[in-house]
């Protein structure tokens, strides 16, 4: 799929998402764009998008069902950037109690270590 198609594939979640958890498009819209608000309800949109797209177990982000996902949907050519910086990012939600919170800032280690290969709806 190209990033275009992958965008318009999430922004599905994004729809679902987003009444779930009382966030409106000022609050989430500009994520892909490395804004992250400190909002509980844009962290748990966050991580809703992350359960739709099924990367999610035990309210943790899982790097096998990422990898998996990424081969299936992602262009070729970011395959690899977006895994290494997902290997790289993946530990940080262990550090919080909370699920939102720690799939929150796992998606913004994504972001700030590989801004051009992050996609989010």
């Amino acid at each position: 799929m190209s990033r275009a198609q992958v965008k318009k594939t999430m922004t599905i979640m994004k729809n679902q998402c987003m009444p779930k958890n009382g966030v409106t498009n000022e609050k989430v819209g500009k994520i892909e764009q490395g804004v992250f608000l400190e909002d509980h309800d844009v962290m748990c949109y966050i991580a809703c998008v992350y359960k739709f797209a099924q990367v999610v177990k035990n309210d943790r982000l899982d790097k096998d069902l990422i990898w998996k996902q990424i081969d299936i949907l992602y262009p070729v050519e970011i395959r690899e950037p977006v895994k290494k910086s997902v290997a790289k990012c993946i530990l940080l939600q262990t550090n919080y109690d909370d699920g939102c919170e720690g799939i929150f800032r796992a998606a913004k280690c994504l972001y700030d270590d590989n801004p051009d290969n992050f996609i989010f709806p």
